[in-house]
């Protein structure tokens, strides 16, 4: 689960993965240090996790957190994926309330007083959800409407579209989402099936800062394929319709090789033989695949492996390196962390 308990001077934690970042973590920390003192003052902690980097992103953080008391920076061991780096800087925030950007700054950090004071007034999350997208393909734009909107379709969650993990939440929601033991997160799912008051802020989403994105397109088919399967059983049910459609089309195959026989007396053989086979071929290998994906999962969450390891935490003057022979766990499934 997150920290053990809420840190007693911490009002907000604003929980960042980073990848890459070299050139945007220096703009990030001063748009969000002075986004923070505007909303709670200097009552506030920026939690930046480095995912693996293969530039110098982790330098730079852990420079920042020797000079800024307000900077708690980690490296996870290896490059996780966006959302398990997401998921390790949440179970280490204190804050009462806890802000989700991404490191790009596509997403606006000056949206955080708009954000509390919709949480002041009874919302316990807050979702960015996007008017417009900068900077961005036309290719990737109509992907993205698409993918939102087979999402709405499939799940059984209503999961708001236009939306990314740009958000604010209340520490009980997060307490909630600390809890879900998924393997495979997608977050604003998870966030979305958490319930309680979610309410949405709209804004125009800018383009990248510097760099390029993180996100290519195997990776957002990955992050689809983990929404889709993560919160429907609805293409389970696709073998029903599609045995129920491939019924019908045996009765009619049938009638004609009856009739056939009947009045054409033609020999029917490798042509319909092939049909039936290639179509019955088809659905097989279909069902196959869904319920593997299905499968996979259950062998994958049977392991109860730690979801990530965190190699190094940095604060102002201290740089805590867990042992080499046993390093720090975090396992959220049972709420714990293991040292």
């Amino acid at each position: 689960m997150a920290s053990d308990e809420t840190g007693p001077d911490v009002a907000l934690s604003v929980v960042v993965p980073c990848f890459n970042e070299e050139d945007v973590v220096g703009t990030l920390h001063a748009r969000l240090s002075a986004a923070c003192r505007d909303g709670v003052g200097d009552r506030y902690e920026i939690v930046l996790v480095d995912d693996g980097s293969t530039d110098q992103t982790w330098s730079f953080i852990r420079d920042l957190a020797q000079r800024d008391s307000h900077i708690v920076g980690l490296r996870l061991s290896r490059n996780h994926g966006h959302q398990l780096a997401l998921t390790a800087g949440l179970s280490s925030c204190r804050g009462a309330l806890i802000l989700i950007i991404d490191a790009d700054l596509q997403d606006p950090p000056e949206l955080l007083p708009d954000m509390m004071r919709l949480v002041r007034q009874g919302a316990d999350v807050v979702y960015g959800q996007r008017v417009s997208r900068a900077g961005e393909s036309w290719h990737k734009r109509a992907t993205a409407s698409l993918f939102y909107r087979i999402l709405r379709t499939l799940t059984d969650v209503p999961i708001p579209p236009d939306t990314g993990d740009f958000r604010l939440m209340t520490r009980r929601a997060l307490d909630v989402l600390q809890s879900m033991p998924e393997q495979h997160r997608f977050i604003r799912g998870m966030v979305s099936w958490i319930g309680f008051h979610q309410v949405p802020i709209e804004y125009d989403r800018a383009e990248r800062f510097a760099g390029a994105t993180k996100y290519p397109f195997h990776r957002m088919l990955r992050l689809a394929i983990d929404a889709i399967t993560g919160f429907s059983t609805r293409p389970l049910r696709l073998s029903l319709y599609l045995g129920g459609l491939l019924g019908l089309t045996s009765v009619v195959l049938l009638a004609y090789t009856l009739y056939s026989w009947l009045f054409l007396d033609v020999v029917h053989g490798w042509t319909s033989l092939m049909g039936v086979v290639l179509m019955m071929g088809c659905a097989q290998m279909l069902m196959l695949g869904i319920m593997g994906e299905y499968l996979g999962r259950l062998y994958m969450q049977s392991k109860h492996r730690p979801l990530f390891v965190i190699a190094d935490v940095a604060r102002m003057q201290e740089s805590v390196a867990p042992s080499r022979s046993v390093p720090r766990l975090v396992d959220v499934r049972q709420g714990s962390r293991n040292t």
